[in-house]
Formats: C-alpha cells, structure tokens, sequence
C-alpha cells in the first residue's frame, strides 16, 4: 500500500467504522468500547508508517477529484503539523475510550455515546489532515455538528441540551464568517489548495482583500477556540460528560482554531494586522479566564476558564509573529493537551465518587484518596508551570520570548510584566484547585463516602501525567524530533535556534518563573477578600443572555407562525401564488425583450383532440371536486394527455415515466380516498372565490406568457453535445437515460436522495396514525361487503411476474433504448400496488421486504459507491466507465459502470413507493373498533 492510498486511509477507517460501536453493543458495554479502541489503534496503525517521513520534513499529498470546476478536491496533507494533531487526536481519544468505559453509568450501553465520538475523532482527523481548505471547512462543519450530539449526550438535562444549543451557535456562526475568508483565500490565491495558498503568503498580505479575508479567518478560529470576546461557549459545554470535556473542549475541539492559526501564519501571519488582532485577543483571554477560574466553584467551570486561558496564550504566541513564538505556541500545544485531559478525568474523578464538583465541599480528597490526589497534583503543577514539568518548559519558552521582544522600544519591561501577572494568575487558579479539593478541611455534606476509583478508570491519568513527567525531564528525549517536525511545517521554513533542556541558567525568564510563583501563592492566599469583592461585582452571565435572546427569537418566530400560518392549505396555496405572481411578474417585465419566431407544427385532430380533453379534464376536475372520484379520473385524464404529448413529440422515455407515474399516484389517491371524511368541505366565501379566481387567472396567464417569451428568446442548447457525446462518452444511444446516470449523474444522486427522505418521512408520518375510517361513503351508501373481489385477485396475482419481467427488460434497454431505472422502479411499483388491491394487506404484505427502510441505504450505497469507485481509478466522483466484455456463450456483452447507479435508482424509486403502500396498508389494522376491508 503506497503512501497516498494509506493517507486516504486514515479518515477512511475512521468515518467508514462509525457505527461499529452501535452494532456491537449488543455484546455489551465491553465491547462497544473495545470496538471504539480498535478504530482509534486502526488509524494510529496506518499512520504510523508515514511518520518518518513527516518527521525529516516530508509533506506527503494525496488527491482525488471531486468537483474540479469548483475548485474542491477531497486532497489530503500530511506533514509535520498533521501529524502531531493526529497523534494528539488519536492517542488522547484512546485514553478517553477506556475512562468512559468506567465513568459513564453501567445503564449507558455506551454505543451511541461511541458512535458519536468516533464521528467528532474522523471530523477532527479530516480537519487535520486537509489540504483543500473548501475540504476543511466541511469537516470543521461536521466538528460543530458532532460536538452538539456530545455537549448534548445527556440530553434529559436542560444544562445539556442548552450547552448544546449555545456551542453550536456560536461555533456555527464562526464557521460562517470562515467560509467567506476561505473564499476570498482561495479568489486572491487563484487556488483553495493549502500548498498554492501557503506559497503565496506575499501576495495575499498585499492584496486589497487581505484584511477582510483574515478577519473573517480569525472570527472562525476564535470561536473555535473560545477566544474572547467569543468565550462564553465553553464554560456552558462542561454539561458534557467528563469524558467530553477531556476529548472535546482539552485536547480536540478547542484546538481546531489554533490549528488553523497555525496551519494559515505562512500566509496570514507576518502583518502588522495579524500581530495586532491575534495577539491582542489571545492577551485579554489570558489574563481575563485566568481571573475568571479563580474564582470559580466548579472544579470543571475551573478547568474551562483555565483552558480558555491557556488557548489565549497560545493565541498571544502566534500572534507575537516571531519564528521561536511559533515554536513556543506549538510546544504549549503538546503540554496544554497532556496535562489538560488529565485535570478533566481527576476533575470526573471526584465527582464520580463524590456526587458534586463544589469545591467549598469538596475537601481533604488526599486523605480519602491519596494515588489520585498525587495525579492530580501533578498535573495542576505542570498547568502552573512548576519545574521538572512540561508546562515550566513552554511557560519559559514564553517568558525567554516576551524578554528578547523587539517591537515595543521604550516598553521593553511591558510585556514581561503582562507575562509575569499572567503567569501568576494561572498560579492561583491551580493551587486553588489542589488546596481547596485536595487539603483544606474535611469535605461538607457529601452524598456519597469518596473513595479511589477502579483501577482502570485512574489508568488513562497516571500515563498522561507520566507524560508530563518524561516531557518535563527530558524533553528533547521524547518530544523533540516531534515539536521539530511540526513547528518547521507550521513556519513552512527553517527553524529558529532554540534549545529544548530543563535549565539554561540562572536568567530573566528563571526570575519571572520564581515571581509568578511566590505572586500567585499570595494571590490563593488573599483569596478571602478577593471573593468577597468579586461578589460585589454586578452579575451578568452570557449563557443566560443567550437564552433570553433565544427564547425571544422563538417567541418572535411562532407569532409569525401563527400570522402566516393557521392551519389552512388554502391561504399556504395563495401566499405561494401570490409571491410566484409578484416574483414572476417583476422577472417578465424586467428581462430582455427580443424575441425570435418559433417553429410552429400545424395542429392536426388529434393534437386538436387532445387539447380539448385535457381542457375538459382540467376544468372538470376544478369544477367537480366535490365528487372526489370522478375528479381523481379527470386529473388522470390530464396526466394521460400530458404522457401522449410526450409521444407525439417524440420523447418516448418522457412519455413512459409519466404513465408510469400517473398511474401510481392515482392507484394511491384511490387508497387514500377511502380515509377522506363522509361530508365535503364547505363551500368557499365570495370573497375567497374571488381571490382565487384572481391568482388562478394570474397565475395561469402568468405561465402562458413566460412560456411563450421562452420559445420566443433566443437561446443556445447544449442539446448537440449530448447528442454527440451520448454514445462516445456515455456508451449508452438513449441520450436522456445517459444524462440521468452520467452526464448530471450528481443531479440524479441528490434527487434520490430527497426520495429516500420522503420515504423515511412518509415512514414516520404513517407509522403510528390512527384514522378511522367512514362506514359509508360521501353519498350515504355502505362499503361493499366483498373488499378484495375474487375476479379482481385472479387477475392480478399472474401480472406480478409478468411485471417484474416487464421491468427487467424495461431496465436492461434503458442504456440504448427507452427505460432505465426510473420507469423500471415505477412499473415493479405499480405492480406491487396493484397486489395490494387484489389481495390486501394479507396477501401483498408476505411479498413486500420486511426492511423496506434498508433497501434505501442499499440503493443510495449502490448509487454513491459506484461513484466513489472512481477514485480508485484517479477518476473525477461518479466518472462512468462502459467496454464490450466477451463471455462464455454469450459473445460479446456491453457493460456499463452507469447500470449500477441505475440500479441503485431502481431500489430507491421501488422502497419509497412500498414505504407509503405499507404505511397506507396497515392504517386500518391500527383501528380496533374498525371494520377489517384491506
């Protein structure tokens, strides 16, 4: 396996292995987890033989194209950078499955809750991984969609689903203001390929565009990572369960801003607009959440605040511009990660045993459980930045770049200062954390007698605060190659001389290190007076705000509703002709008004014919609705000229589709006719008639006039290109059946795949309704006794198999010859219902798939996959492939790759037709008190 196909690999397994947890919970909670284990170890597998070469600076580039029109290829990039996250995202993910396994409720059969995480880890990978930034930005989407479904796992709890709810708004809208910056990256670049954009670092900084395509970028990616002023998010998201919040919002999630920080600095960075707008933000966040954890009461609302903190000095890194303040944010990166996720499992830890995270009553924890204390302890010092720990390495990484920091003449005593008082704050906030829940008295009120918690579940943290210990000790040991590799991918250059030891000598970085941990021991040690003025202080709660705006917003939204919308089909019907007339109107009269003459086919008797009865079925149907079933025979009647207009003008698959059609729909409309109340609908006001003969005179003139100035204009078709290409590209003489599964083969896709939705929807509608059905008719008289008439039955039960051949032939031709896959579904419908009528549900339902819901994965899967199949060929998505095959007795055979997608179409059109037959069928079986007559 080369090293192209094993990067494709790697969101491949992870996206394409979803669902194995759900599968496999049945075999119980164990299971579940182990299959979670298996996907995150299956990409760290395929990984791993690409890491040397990411490692010695090699960017390894896959690509597949997908719509090259439009500048978006699904090409993926591994170098440096990549491969650090995807080992964060893959390594901590693993560590995070097995402390799930042991944290969430034994009633949790956990394959949801796997699922779900395996779905956020493939998007995170896919973020990472990307080399078109169209392609990220849709895995950045999916990252937001997925987080939802975790903040909101517990979705019983309002704290959860409002987390939720304001994670993904704000997220979401960064993800907007992110789409318009990588569209004008991608118009200034010429390209949306990372390798283009990063090469063109010069020309985009000089651009006219340059400052609202990286304000857009940072809206994306502060909001990502709960930068300020766009914080407030985060601290909501602690609803999640605990091993969310050490996945999710410490080592993933949070990180995907910074990323892009990262991945973007050789284009964005190296203004003085990037220095003033990322450095500023990732400033105020770092002392601003430093000050809010402090005093927070909520071991978690702690950890959060913390963490956003932390992000704004990663932030204030990259935004300093200089190549070692890459480096240090890089490093920070690594340590926030490793110490972060284990603070978050403790953090679960104490809850778990305890019954709550108030640190004003839990206390003592290290005598009641003194190995996870000891964890804890550990890894909060490394968060201070004590030494002998990965985070006093990047800490003095900081502090050695705020010191040596050549901008700011006159002020060179600033910025170490701000670092200093920073650092402090970080100080306080961790050893409030270790006194208050470890030591300080014996804990209050407790529902539960704390105790260490199993083995397994304290596992994850002892390797990470190993970790810490390896990384803090030996850094270049364990971390160098790694923080080398990634750190010249981010600069997309040489690296910066630095020196990765524990001491460099008794210096200013040393001395803030000492001030900042003597200041924030005081600051812990003032705490009494600092709480009571910080309870002073007005009260007011952005997650708070927010639902007051969305409650409002919803209230808003359902006035409008109530206006617009009182239940009636008829004032839904004239707002839309209303909107269609004004919208109409303005098109018609504002557009081009040159016209040609049409050629004109003299009108013989038949044409002559066929006008009056579609007339006389229209109006009839307009005039007798009353009469329900003799209008539906008009309507039919309509459908019937329409479908011998086709003929006459020579469109024989047009003409087939239509029959078909017709002919299901009001073989259906009769089986709803039976549920339709005994009495008509009242008649319409004058006013409303009046308002209805006005938009109906509007409307219709409307259409005939728009038709006519369409014949009229001239215009040029593409008709003669694929008249030309049918056969040459397509392999197939049937040009309208070539364009279905070939030329706009991704229209066909998406219109099955709106099928497919109104097959589920009609599925839900009709799984559960109850309609009583009417023992008489509208005219009074009583059913008849015999529902399924025995000449009826005879005669329809040989037409099964005659159908099914009819519809395999109807299919087989449809390449050269009017069919395919579409007229073959609708005629093996038909031929279902029409059992249905004969038999009823008894004898019909035995015939029909017992799973109609997975016919339709199977068709859509047949129909995409046959496309996906393309890319193996280095092929465009969905490229058709046709050649004569000679075989055994049969001579020479012609295939084509495009009768697959046909026959996914075929299942599609077949599943929504028995969805609705099925749901229709078994309406009165629901009734018990109902006369049996299906």
């Amino acid at each position: 396996m080369n090293s192209s196909t094993l990067l494709v690999a790697i969101p491949a397994t992870a996206f394409g292995a979803c669902a194995l947890p759900l599968l496999l919970q049945r075999h119980g909670r164990a299971a579940a987890a182990l299959a979670a284990a298996l996907v995150m170890a299956a990409c760290l597998v395929l990984l791993a033989p690409l890491a040397p070469a990411a490692l010695a600076g090699h960017t390894e580039l896959a690509r597949l194209a997908w719509l090259p029109a439009y500048g978006l290829d699904f090409s993926l990039r591994l170098d440096g950078l990549g491969l650090l996250f995807c080992l964060l995202i893959c390594g901590i993910g693993l560590l995070v499955v097995l402390y799930a396994l042991w944290y969430l409720p034994q009633s949790d059969r956990l394959g949801r809750f796997y699922a779900i995480l395996l779905l956020f880890m493939a998007a995170m990978l896919g973020v990472v991984l990307s080399e078109n930034l169209l392609l990220l930005l849709v895995f950045w989407e999916l990252t937001s969609l997925s987080s939802f479904l975790l903040v909101a796992y517990d979705s019983e709890r309002y704290a959860s689903r409002s987390g939720a709810r304001l994670a993904l708004a704000v997220t979401g809208g960064g993800g907007l203001a992110l789409l318009a910056g990588i569209l004008l990256l991608g118009h200034i670049a010429g390209s949306h390929e990372l390798s283009v954009i990063l090469d063109a670092g010069e020309r985009i900084r000089a651009h006219a565009l340059y400052a609202p395509a990286l304000i857009l970028v940072l809206l994306g990616a502060f909001t990502k990572s709960a930068q300020f002023p766009f914080h407030f998010w985060l601290p909501s998201a602690m609803a999640a369960p605990t091993p969310v919040s050490a996945y999710l919002h410490s080592a993933t999630m949070v990180k995907a801003g910074v990323f892009l920080l990262s991945r973007l600095y050789p284009a964005l960075g190296g203004s003085d607009l990037w220095f003033w707008l990322v450095s500023t933000t990732g400033a105020i966040t770092l002392v601003y959440a430093a000050a809010m954890a402090f005093f927070r009461h909520d071991i978690k609302g702690l950890l959060a605040y913390s963490t956003i903190s932390q992000l704004g000095l990663i932030t204030l890194l990259f935004g300093l511009d200089t190549p070692l303040s890459v480096v240090a944010g890089i490093f920070h990166i690594i340590n926030h990660a490793i110490f972060k996720a284990s603070l978050f499992m403790a953090a679960g830890i104490i809850d778990h045993e305890c019954g709550t995270r108030d640190m004003r009553r839990v206390n003592g924890m290290f005598r009641y459980m003194p190995v996870t204390a000891t964890l804890a302890i550990i890894a909060a010092a490394s968060m201070a930045g004590v030494p002998l720990l990965n985070g006093f390495l990047s800490k003095e990484m900081f502090f050695a770049e705020t010191v040596a920091y050549q901008p700011f003449a006159g002020l060179g005593w600033a910025l170490p200062m701000f670092a200093t008082v920073a650092s402090m704050l970080a100080v306080a906030y961790s050893s409030r954390f270790v006194h208050d829940v470890f030591f300080n008295g014996e804990p209050v009120a407790l529902s539960r007698q704390p105790h260490e918690p199993p083995r397994w579940m304290r596992a994850p943290i002892e390797l990470l605060v190993l970790l810490c210990l390896l990384v803090g000790m030996f850094p270049s040991w364990t971390v160098g190659p790694l923080l080398d590799a990634a750190a010249a991918a981010a600069l997309q250059g040489p690296l910066p001389d630095f020196e990765l030891v524990l001491w460099h000598g008794f210096n200013r970085p040393v001395l803030m290190s000492l001030l900042a941990l003597v200041g924030g021991v005081c600051i812990y040690a003032l705490r009494a007076p600092l709480f009571a003025w910080q309870a002073q202080l007005p009260r007011w709660h952005a997650h708070s705000a927010f639902e007051r705006a969305y409650r409002r917003l919803a209230v808003v939204a359902r006035s409008l509703n109530a206006l617009l919308d009182n239940g009636s089909l008829q004032r839904h019907a004239a707002l839309l002709f209303a909107f269609v007339v004004l919208l109409g109107g303005w098109a018609f009269f504002s557009g081009p008004t040159s016209l040609v003459r049409a050629p004109v086919q003299a009108a013989d008797e038949a044409a002559i014919a066929a006008l009056i009865a579609l007339l006389l079925g229209a109006l009839g149907a307009t005039l007798l609705y009353r009469q329900r079933l003799l209008a539906l025979i008009l309507v039919s009647v309509v459908g019937l000229v329409v479908a011998l207009s086709f003929v006459r003008f020579s469109a024989p698959d047009l003409a087939l589709t239509q029959l078909a059609v017709e002919t299901g729909t009001i073989i259906l409309m009769l089986l709803v006719l039976y549920y339709l109340p005994a009495s008509a609908p009242p008649q319409s006001s004058a006013p409303r008639l009046t308002r209805d003969l006005i938009l109906a005179l509007l409307v219709g003139g409307g259409l005939g006039l728009t038709t006519l100035q369409m014949l009229g204009a001239p215009v040029d078709t593409i008709s003669e290109f694929y008249l030309q290409q049918s056969l040459a590209g397509g392999g197939g003489a049937n040009v309208v059946n070539v364009i279905l599964v070939d030329f706009r083969g991704f229209d066909t896709l998406g219109e099955i795949t709106v099928l497919a939705m109104v097959a589920l929807a009609a599925h839900a509608l009709l799984d559960r309704l109850v309609l009583v059905a009417p023992l008489r008719d509208t005219e009074g008289r009583p059913w008849a006794s015999e529902a399924h008439p025995l000449f009826l039955a005879m005669l329809i039960r040989p037409l099964l198999p005659l159908s099914l051949t009819v519809s395999v032939y109807i299919f087989l031709r449809g390449h050269h010859e009017p069919g395919g896959g579409f007229v073959a579904g609708l005629i093996t419908s038909v031929a279902m219902i029409m059992q249905y009528l004969g038999g009823g549900m008894a004898f019909a339902q035995p015939r029909m798939p017992r799973h109609p819901t997975s016919l339709l994965a199977l068709g859509l899967a047949l129909a995409a996959g046959i496309g996906v199949a393309s890319w193996a060929f280095a092929r465009p998505f969905l490229t058709s492939a046709h050649g004569q095959l000679r075989l055994p007795w049969l001579g020479e055979v012609e295939l084509a790759s495009a009768m697959v997608f046909d026959l996914g179409v075929y299942i599609v059109v077949v599943t929504v037709v028995l969805c609705v037959l099925t749901g229709l069928g078994r309406l009165s079986l629901r009734v018990p008190s109902a006369r049996e007559v299906l």
